[in-house]
């Protein structure tokens, strides 16, 4: 059964300007905005806008996402996360001129990968398994073909919150529409 997505979402650092609901949702995303923990480059950020609801148990969650990527690292996609030292993010990021499909895992620290495209599609749909302790992350380009990018160790047993995420580490802003956006319980 499908969660209420509309009476359940709450904003974890909301942007300026947004409008919508877990149906269709736009906003932009406000510059210097960003989530990382120490790996690689030093810093520790935790600032960009999530837009959540709270879920125990076991679930898929799902998004088409569509976003005016410009700068290094602009992004967007889903977010899993316990706290600011336990998450995973996924979906776009604008890397050398192209979208590329990314995860950033994070306990304590953060890793990164990447899928490089060699071109940059108008959209992306994203899938997002929690299941015991584990969760498993697929995309799509066409919402028939999901291809996996990560399964990933996640802590089992606790309550987390899911929802559409977004961030620009750099000192531009840009827009993106949210559609669908969906976490469905599983056994």
């Amino acid at each position: 059964m499908a969660q209420n997505q509309t009476s359940a979402m709450k904003w974890f650092n909301q942007p300026g300007a947004w409008k919508g609901n877990a149906a269709n949702l736009t906003f932009t995303v406000d510059p210097d905005t960003d989530y990382w923990q120490v790996t690689h480059y030093g810093f520790k950020r935790d600032n960009g806008p999530f837009y959540y609801q709270e879920i125990d148990g076991d679930f898929e969650a799902s998004v088409k996402i569509t976003g005016k990527y410009e700068e290094l690292f602009h992004q967007a996609g889903l977010m899993i996360r316990i706290d600011d030292k336990n998450w995973i993010k996924t979906g776009i990021e604008y890397v050398d001129g192209v979208q590329n499909i990314s995860a950033v895992v994070t306990r304590e620290v953060s890793d990164w990968s990447v899928v490089p495209r060699h071109n940059s599609p108008e959209s992306v749909w994203l899938k997002l398994l929690r299941k015991g302790d584990y969760v498993e992350i697929r995309y799509s380009f066409d919402q028939k073909q999901y291809d996996m990018l990560r399964l990933a160790y996640f802590p089992p047993g606790v309550k987390v919150q899911i929802g559409m995420v977004a961030a620009a580490p750099g000192k531009q802003s840009f827009p993106v529409t949210f559609e669908n956006f969906k976490v469905e319980a599983v056994k």
